[in-house]
């Protein structure tokens, strides 16, 4: 019996450390993390091409882990994403870790980082930049369910997920669905990606929120990469972002997302497609889209309401502060949501301490 109530209780807890022959490691505490993983993470600074201070320049890096000491960043003219860079070129330079020194290649520079600091020096010796590493906190990150709104999710299991498991910390564990079907809402949600350093594409971190069981909105790793229609924010095969706004795995992320369904007259022809917004982090990724089929392995359209899955696709992705308001409720009427109106201007990112 001991044995048995042991087995029931590890098969609900998420390890901190679990190794995977495949992927390579999985973790889901920075505090168990490997030596790269305090070098991955997004950077804000400047680069001088010349020694005037008026040649200064507004550049980002997001520096993301490969393993063994491999890394690969991405570079941004003018900021980060959502802060300075909304689409555009982005470049990429591998470098690698000397124990606790990372050293980019630039074409014609050198980054040395280290401590949360980097410096640019050029091919002369001359220091030519400074970069320091910062963590970004979305401005929806623990917003209230506001008057009217359903809580789905606030650390308890209060049933509006079918056979939902829960982590140690209170989590909730991918691989749900909501045991009511919803038609027009908004939706609020965070979700945190475990840091796998050694898994590419849809290995690395890979779950969805699946709105009515037909449209999926892609959780992925995709920290620092283009943010294609299989990424992270996307509506699965389907659109891409406007730009991506996957921070760094093991730090938590945001999802608000406006739905409105597909619309089918008394025939039952459609007259009109799904259409969506979604704030990734506090960004409009997606602007009043309108989406003309069900997504990768969604169910076929139709015009009943159904209910909204959480997809675990093998990998320990977690979930907290859920809510929703049905749109088709009184009490969502005159309720302005976030203060995120589908227009919105871009919304800055807090730093966090």
């Amino acid at each position: 019996m001991r044995f048995a109530c042991l087995l029931a209780l590890l098969a609900f807890a998420t390890p901190l450390f679990a190794a995977d022959d495949k992927d390579g490691p999985v973790y889901t505490d920075p505090s168990m993390a490997d030596e790269d993983f305090q070098l991955q993470g997004e950077y804000r600074g400047y680069f001088r091409p010349t020694s005037s201070p008026r040649s200064s320049i507004n550049v980002a890096l997001q520096v993301i882990a490969l393993g063994d000491g491999q890394f690969r960043a991405s570079k941004y003219y003018g900021g980060l994403p959502g802060e300075g860079w909304f689409g555009g070129e982005r470049y990429e330079i591998p470098g690698e870790r000397s124990g606790d020194i990372l050293r980019i290649h630039d074409t014609r520079y050198e980054i040395e980082i280290q401590n949360g600091e980097g410096v640019v020096i050029d091919s002369d010796g001359r220091e030519a930049g400074h970069f320091t590493r910062v963590e970004r906190i979305s401005p929806t990150m623990g917003a209230p369910a506001p008057k009217g709104a359903i809580v789905l999710f606030d650390g308890t299991d209060n049933g509006s997920f079918k056979d939902a498991k829960l982590t140690e910390e209170g989590f909730l564990m991918a691989g749900t669905e909501t045991t009511q079907a919803f038609g027009d809402f908004r939706l609020h949600g965070e979700f945190r990606l475990p840091y796998k350093p050694k898994a590419l594409g849809q290995a690395r971190g890979n779950s969805g929120v699946y709105l009515q069981g037909r449209y999926e909105v892609q959780v992925l790793d995709s920290f620092g990469l283009e943010g294609v229609e299989n990424e992270c924010g996307a509506l699965y095969r389907t659109k891409r972002p406007d730009f991506n706004m996957c921070l760094p795995p093991l730090q938590w992320q945001t999802y608000d997302i406006d739905f409105s369904p597909a619309k089918f007259d008394e025939s039952g022809n459609k007259v009109r497609n799904m259409q969506i917004s979604v704030w990734h982090n506090g960004q409009l990724i997606h602007n009043a889209a309108s989406i003309p089929n069900k997504t990768g392995a969604g169910k076929p359209e139709g015009p009943e309401a159904l209910i909204t899955k959480i997809q675990d696709h093998g990998n320990p992705v977690v979930y907290r502060n859920i809510w929703l308001i049905d749109r088709s409720g009184p009490d969502s009427v005159g309720n302005n949501w976030l203060r995120l109106p589908v227009k919105a201007p871009p919304v800055p990112i807090r730093f966090g301490p």
